[in-house]
């Protein structure tokens, strides 16, 4: 993906440009092409996983930032409770598709300078019947819709 503009990078952090904007959450518009309104959720997340790496104390960071401690699950309004923080840093080495006729994959190994690093966050959730990860793109674009995005 030539336009994929995750940096993810956890523990460097010589972005200025990426830091102290107090505006980002404004950019998020429902009238944005989907493909356009996932790279902005991506970017958004990007900051909100720096954040939380960067935080003193992580616990205020998601009550600052609005992440509920408790979520309804099966057993009522209150069923899940928030006891993990996930982040799972990935590096895309190639990609992999259908041939066209073919059984096979066409596969494409990228070199080096076109691999792109991502890391994602999951907000996991626990009850005495369930367990659920709550990816962190999906709680912001919930955000951004409550807010009349």
């Amino acid at each position: 993906m030539p336009h994929d503009i995750v940096n993810g990078h956890i523990g460097h952090h010589h972005h200025p440009h990426d830091h102290n904007h107090p505006h980002d959450h404004d950019h998020l518009h429902s009238h944005l092409p989907p493909e356009d309104e996932a790279a902005e959720l991506q970017v958004l997340a990007t900051q909100f996983i720096d954040g939380f790496v960067q935080a003193a104390d992580k616990t205020a960071y998601l009550r600052l930032t609005g992440v509920p401690f408790e979520r309804p699950g099966a057993g009522g309004a209150k069923a899940l409770k928030l006891v993990d923080v996930e982040l799972k840093t990935e590096w895309q080495v190639g990609t992999a598709s259908p041939s066209f006729g073919s059984r096979e994959l066409s596969y494409l190994p990228f070199p080096g300078e076109m691999v792109s690093e991502r890391t994602n966050m999951a907000l996991v959730y626990v009850s005495m019947e369930e367990k659920t990860l709550w990816d962190i793109r999906q709680f912001l674009r919930e955000r951004m819709a409550g807010q009349g995005g």
